[in-house]
């Protein structure tokens, strides 16, 4: 019960922006959202997309939490569909890597060569038709070696949470951009 008010004081005190109260809800519950996304099997950089959506949405509806005390159990299921969600668009990926070598071990001559340059240029021509801020933050992440997040923050002036997100949204985008749309109905 005296735990219940805790999480109430933390809600109420966060809704009124205190960020020590909001500091003091990611302390605590940092630990249930890494949980979940464990018993999902989600892990590493996607554990970390996955919890940066959980505290964005967190942000967006804490105003909308009827029962303040419930927080615990709203974060678990706001887990659990971010774990879903990302395990679900990993079946929907399609790899636009290079082709396997032909049977004999080696690429199939010609037509594998322009397998290749017609995989390349398709993905060049959906990434030039992103906007602006997909292609910047696409282009940190994907860099050799790849950006921060606090420097991608810095440089985008994006919140370390909405990067991973936001990086999902602008994949997505990519995935139905017409050209590899229509290399894949080829």
């Amino acid at each position: 019960m005296r735990d219940d008010q805790v999480v109430v004081d933390l809600v109420l005190r966060a809704r009124e922006g205190d960020a020590a109260a909001w500091d003091a809800i990611v302390e605590r519950y940092a630990p249930l959202v890494w949980g979940v996304c464990g018993r999902y099997g989600v892990t590493g950089s996607d554990a970390d997309d996955v919890a940066g959506g959980v505290w964005l949405r967190l942000v967006e509806r804490l105003d909308t939490l009827h029962e303040p005390a419930a927080l615990p159990g709203w974060l678990v299921r706001t887990t659990q569909r971010q774990c879903l969600q990302l395990l679900r668009a990993r079946k929907r990926q399609v790899p636009v890597d290079d082709p396997e070598p032909g049977p004999g071990g080696e690429d199939d001559g010609v037509d594998g060569e322009m397998l290749v340059a017609e995989r390349r240029h398709a993905l060049r021509t959906a990434f030039a038709e992103l906007p602006a801020r997909c292609r910047e933050l696409l282009s940190m992440l994907f860099a050799e070696p790849p950006a921060s997040y606090a420097e991608i923050s810095a440089a985008l002036g994006l919140p370390v949470g909405a990067i991973g997100p936001t990086r999902g949204r602008c994949l997505d985008r990519l995935r139905r951009s017409r050209a590899l749309t229509a290399l894949q109905l080829a």
